[in-house]
């Protein structure tokens, strides 16, 4: 069957664009238009289609046994940029450095900061609504993006918003997509709206031994008015201390009323002025994870949980650090210590999860060691919302082709 639909693909996309690996096959295509005729082949035929962008997330769902590989990576252009307008649209393959770059020239940006933004693609981080600190001023994915380009299963273009901020036209497609991992559409297109960079911002750093005090200033920092950028609550483990980074960024004669602001919330805690590499904090974390082979998880939660949460992992007596950036994400890394097992670290996750799900929280691993494949779930018990995803699912994917088994519930 593979050779069959090889040279069926073959013949959409070029041979030279078409690679067979043993009962892999992988194609590039150069358009939405090649995809969803790729698509449409691998759906008469009923292999599993894999996604992949720039490949810098895919351990973050369970691993798909693809047939069918799409590559987006002959899809990376930057097809409009309406400046005037505040809008672009680009394919799902451009790099998301390449396009802030192009769009820098014009002093503007998509306010977003995803992780390892060299690497990672567009259509990746859409499609695992990847965001950073940047959130907090700005919104997240689902903020930005005003229109989408998708092929579904069984070869349907389908188009939701469009290229202008302000518009109704049409259901609102691209934020069910976003988020869901390939597992109901592949996204060729994205219309992103923008906002002019930022020309001047400070940062600076909150510590103490304890992380109560942190998450008091944090909440009466989100309580308050002040023209905050970003927050992130940095802890590297037993002994040492938390920090708390806020970013402002505004007019400079307005910086230093802001700066002063916030020493008055912080009190007695010790604040002096950090640069911008500290916003590069899950980056480091997720690098010496894979340098010690650790359990990366992501914690969603209520701002006022962040520091009760933090405070709870250091009570484990694991080694462990963890970023926060608020509104409330979280990503954490376990190392372990020479008492700890695999046991009881599923044992610490799920008891994270109960307790955070009773508020609507949720804790998603990003990263499983070998020792812990088996033991425990990457996305846990969604509850009964999994009966609307699953019905969802079949309505746009009744084949179950598309990354299949690699989201909650094994869509």
């Amino acid at each position: 069957m593979i050779a069959l639909l090889a040279e069926e693909i073959e013949q959409i996309a070029g041979a030279k664009h078409v690679v067979r690996d043993g009962e892999l096959l992988c194609v590039a295509p150069a358009s939405t238009e090649e995809l969803s005729a790729v698509l449409k082949a691998a759906n008469a035929a009923r292999v599993v289609v894999g996604v992949i962008g720039g490949g810098s997330k895919k351990g973050w769902s369970k691993p798909v046994a693809a047939e069918v590989l799409i590559s987006t990576e002959r899809m990376k252009k930057i097809l409009e940029h309406s400046w005037q307008d505040l809008t672009v649209r680009v394919q799902a393959g451009c790099k998301w450095a390449t396009m802030q770059e192009a769009l820098s020239k014009h002093g503007q940006m998509v306010a977003l900061d995803p992780l390892w933004p060299e690497q990672a693609t567009v259509g990746g981080i859409a499609a695992t609504n990847d965001s950073g600190g940047l959130r907090l001023r700005y919104g997240g994915l689902r903020d930005l993006i005003i229109g989408m380009t998708m092929v579904l299963a069984d070869g349907t273009i389908a188009r939701s918003g469009g290229r202008v901020v302000k518009n109704v036209a049409g259901y609102d497609m691209h934020k069910l997509m976003t988020g869901a991992y390939g597992t109901l559409g592949v996204i060729t297109e994205v219309n992103f709206r923008l906002h002019p960079n930022e020309q001047h911002g400070e940062n600076w750093s909150i510590a103490s031994a304890y992380v109560n005090p942190l998450g008091e200033v944090l909440m009466k920092v989100l309580d308050s008015n002040m023209q905050v950028s970003a927050m992130q609550m940095r802890w590297l483990g037993m002994g040492h201390p938390a920090r708390l980074y806020v970013r402002f960024a505004g007019h400079k004669d307005c910086l230093a009323e802001q700066q002063e602001r916030l020493r008055m919330l912080a009190a007695g805690l010790e604040m002096q002025m950090a640069d911008d590499t500290v916003w590069q904090a899950r980056e480091s974390l997720f690098d010496r994870a894979v340098k010690r082979d650790a359990l990366v998880f992501k914690v969603t939660m209520l701002p006022s949980q962040i520091a009760e949460t933090t405070a709870k992992m250091a009570a484990w007596n694991m080694e462990m650090q963890s970023v926060t950036q608020a509104p409330g994400i979280m990503t954490a890394a376990v190392y372990g210590n020479a008492e700890t097992t695999p046991h009881m670290v599923n044992e610490t996750i799920t008891e994270l999860r109960g307790e955070l799900g009773e508020h609507g929280g949720a804790v998603q691993v990003l990263r499983m060691p070998e020792a812990l494949s088996g033991l425990m779930d990457v996305w846990g018990d969604v509850g009964p919302s999994i009966l609307v995803m699953k019905r969802v699912k079949h309505e746009l994917d009744a084949g179950h082709i598309l990354n299949r088994g690699c989201f909650a519930g094994g869509i």
